[in-house]
This record gives C-alpha cells, sequence and structure tokens, in this order.
C-alpha cells in the first residue's frame, strides 16, 4: 500500500515543484513504484516529466469531478515514474466541487483504487490553501513543505501549519508532517544560515527539519522547462546531490 505525500506551500517560487519531480524521480530509480499527482493547475509537474500539457485528456480535473477513474489517468513516463498530469482546466475545479459530495476528500476516494499498485505515491499541491490543497491534504499521509531560505517564505509558513493541524482534526486524522526542506540556500550568505537557524528555533522542536537542504542553483529551475529531472540534466551538480541526501532521509523515515 503506497505511502502518499503531499508537497505543499502556499508559497510560489519555493523550490514546490522542482523537489516533487526530482523527489518523486529519485525515488523511482531506486526501484520504488511511484506515481506523481500534478495538483497544480499551472501543470509544472506534467511538463517537467515531459508531457505536453494539451495532451492530457483525462487527468486530475477529471478525477476530482468524477468523469475518470485513476487508472484511466495514469500516463506512464520514460523516467520509471508514473504521472497523473493537470493543466489549466483544473484552475476551475475548487468551484465546480462545492456542490459536489464529499468536496474535500475526493482526491482520496480516487486514488484508493490504485493505492496498493505503489509505494509512494506524491502530490503537488498548488501555491494557495484552497480546495485543491485541501484535497492534496486530506489525500495523504504525510506532508514535506519545501521553504526558501528567505524571509517572506518563511513567515508565511505559521499559516500553512495552522491548516495542516486543522486538516489533522477535521479531515484527515493519519496527516504527519514529514519535515521542513529548506530550499534555494546560498551557503555563502549569512543572511541563509540565520534563515536556516531561525526555522530550527521556531520549529524544530516540534517538526523534524531535513537535515540535507537544496542550494541554490540555475541548473534547478531549467530542468522543468526542458522536461527532465536533474538527474539527467545536471547528475553530477550540488542540486542533484541535495535531492538525492533527501531521498534518503525519506526512505529512511518510511523505515
Amino acid at each position: 500500500m503506497a505511502k502518499i505525500v503531499a508537497i505543499a506551500n502556499q508559497k510560489g517560487g519555493v523550490g514546490k515543484t522542482t523537489t516533487a519531480v526530482n523527489l518523486s524521480s529519485c525515488v523511482a530509480a531506486l526501484g520504488k513504484k511511484t506515481l506523481i499527482v500534478d495538483l497544480d493547475p499551472q501543470g509544472n509537474t506534467t511538463t517537467g516529466y515531459g508531457i505536453p500539457k494539451r495532451s492530457v485528456d483525462v487527468g486530475t480535473y477529471e478525477l476530482l469531478i468524477g468523469e475518470a477513474e485513476a487508472k484511466d489517468a495514469i500516463r506512464k513516463t520514460e523516467f520509471r515514474t508514473d504521472v497523473i498530469g493537470s493543466n489549466t482546466r483544473l484552475a476551475g475545479a475548487g468551484l465546480e466541487m462545492i456542490d459536489l459530495p464529499g468536496r474535500e476528500s475526493r482526491l482520496r476516494k480516487a486514488l484508493a483504487s490504485v493505492q496498493k499498485d505503489y509505494d509512494f505515491i506524491f502530490v503537488d499541491c498548488p501555491p494557495s490553501l484552497d480546495l485543491l490543497t485541501l484535497n492534496g491534504l486530506s489525500a495523504c499521509d504525510s506532508v514535506l513543505i519545501p521553504v526558501e531560505a528567505a524571509y517572506l517564505p518563511v513567515k508565511g509558513l505559521q499559516q500553512l501549519i495552522k491548516t495542516i493541524g486543522k486538516v489533522h482534526r477535521r479531515l484527515n486524522p493519519r496527516l504527519s508532517i514529514m519535515g521542513i526542506l529548506l530550499t534555494k540556500v546560498d551557503r555563502r550568505t549569512n543572511f541563509a544560515r540565520d534563515i536556516s537557524e531561525q526555522i530550527c528555533d521556531v520549529y524544530g522542536n516540534n517538526i523534524h527539519i531535513f537535515e540535507n537542504c537544496i542550494p541554490m542553483s540555475v541548473r534547478a529551475a531549467e530542468t522543468t522547462a526542458e522536461g527532465k529531472s536533474i538527474y539527467l540534466h545536471d547528475p553530477k551538480g550540488i542540486v542533484a546531490e541535495g535531492y538525492r541526501h533527501l531521498t534518503g532521509e525519506v526512505l529512511a523515515d518510511e523505515k
């Protein structure tokens, strides 16, 4: 039975999709049966796996609205990771789901039929705290929170943690926080070190802070645009090394 991991942060530009693509790729490369669900209308995870958004006839939107089953939405890729893709149709799903039964748990219900076929299912949530993200949090076992080592992203972290707590109490009692992942860390600056220390001081006693951070690199941003993971784009670079170490921590946590 797959462990379902949501990758979530309401702040955009923190490396959420980059983390979703590269973490799932590395987990799959280690022989784990892996599925990733693109829950973001921007569809960057979809294109990050080399799937044109216009080619997604059946995807996350159809699952949430109830027009298709998960098995019909899964796309095989050359990266050993299966993908349920998205496109701009998903942007209207929040409004369409308002009057549907179980609106916050429709993704969980849709994934139940394929959960036994995988070791891991990753869900890339949109950069917002809307009904789509609530579906991601309601469907998962744990949440990985990427946070850029900068002031504003860290400031918004408390709101996300409060939302996760509400979902845990009201919708998904098995939900937990896997950990906070620092991204875009410029190791040359005192500021990045200060932000890292601040997060550890404020949250470290109650929430796991991943030991391995993801360093700042232009290479990481290039991967999504090129439709390939960092392991194909720059396999010996510092970002690929960072995600390999992160994968080791995630798998160790699973054991």
